[in-house]
């Protein structure tokens, strides 16, 4: 059955306004053919992300209807692996809230932050250098960006074939992430003066519904498209994300302005320090 995503504005709801409105949801939800999985709730931005099976979105709206007529603003259809690679298989509690994994028993509020990484002019190397070394280079990248993602909490979404996308709760952990990156890089070129390789990064920030009708679609694309603009060696974070690092001791360039492939309007990012 399809999977669909919805998103609510919710300002001054409580944890338990939402365990009622949830439960109000799977007293009515057989009556549509739709099965209630699990929500989202960003208690500071007063929003609710819900998860469902349904057989079509207007299926979802009816269930909400029916329930409490708290009507969602927009109603996506995602795919389920996504969901796994992007918002991972966290715990649910009683209420039907997604929670973090571990002990804390905290609120997962669903904002994700999404890092691409890309192997700067690996065709040409492989041209120059031959199957045999390009093996090896793209090889010497997957061990160094998945080391990092285990040490950082990481979770590697997609292979890209000369990079990786990855997605983190924490945008600290993201950022700490990059630059550990960046250094191990750099011990690299040391070790093998044979294999020079360059690692670009691009990085960025947001919620799981936003205004593109894909999961996390416009953070997707910005922190593609910053680590296409991205030199190598450098990594090149939105604004959004690097404000969300404020206090946490990670440094940042002033302030940049991009023109960017599938934005209309000059999208401003920062540069991050690698010595982070």
């Amino acid at each position: 059955m399809p999977m669909f995503m919805d998103i609510h504005s919710v300002p001054g709801a409580s944890a338990e306004d939402l365990r009622a409105a949830h439960d109000l949801d799977l007293a009515v939800q057989h009556k549509h053919d739709v099965q209630c999985l699990k929500y989202w709730f960003n208690e500071d931005a007063g929003k609710v992300f819900c998860l469902f099976e349904a057989p079509t979105s207007t299926a979802v709206a009816a269930v909400h209807s029916e329930a409490h007529g708290l009507l969602a603003e927009k109603i996506i259809e995602i795919d389920p692996e996504m969901v796994d690679g992007l918002l991972g298989s966290g715990p649910v509690d009683q209420a039907g809230a997604a929670r973090l994994p571990g002990n804390d028993g905290s609120h997962d509020h669903g904002v994700r932050s999404i890092l691409f990484t890309d192997l700067v002019d690996s065709t040409a190397m492989t041209q120059e250098l031959g199957d045999d070394a390009a093996m090896a280079f793209i090889g010497a990248h997957d061990d160094i960006v998945r080391a990092a993602l285990a040490e950082f909490h990481g979770r590697e979404v997609k292979h890209l074939g000369d990079g990786i996308m990855a997605s983190f709760v924490s945008a600290v952990s993201a950022v700490r992430c990059a630059c550990w990156i960046q250094g191990q890089f750099a011990n690299f070129r040391m070790e093998r003066p044979d294999l020079p390789l360059w690692v670009k990064i691009g990085a960025a920030a947001g919620e799981p519904v936003e205004q593109h009708n894909d999961l996390f679609g416009s953070t997707v694309q910005l922190a593609a498209r910053l680590c296409a603009e991205a030199n190598g060696g450098q990594i090149l974070v939105s604004t959004g994300l690097a404000d969300l690092c404020l206090g946490k001791g990670l440094q940042f360039d002033a302030i940049d302005v991009f023109s960017l492939k599938g934005f209309t309007e000059p999208v401003a990012a920062r540069t991050v320090k690698v010595t982070c």
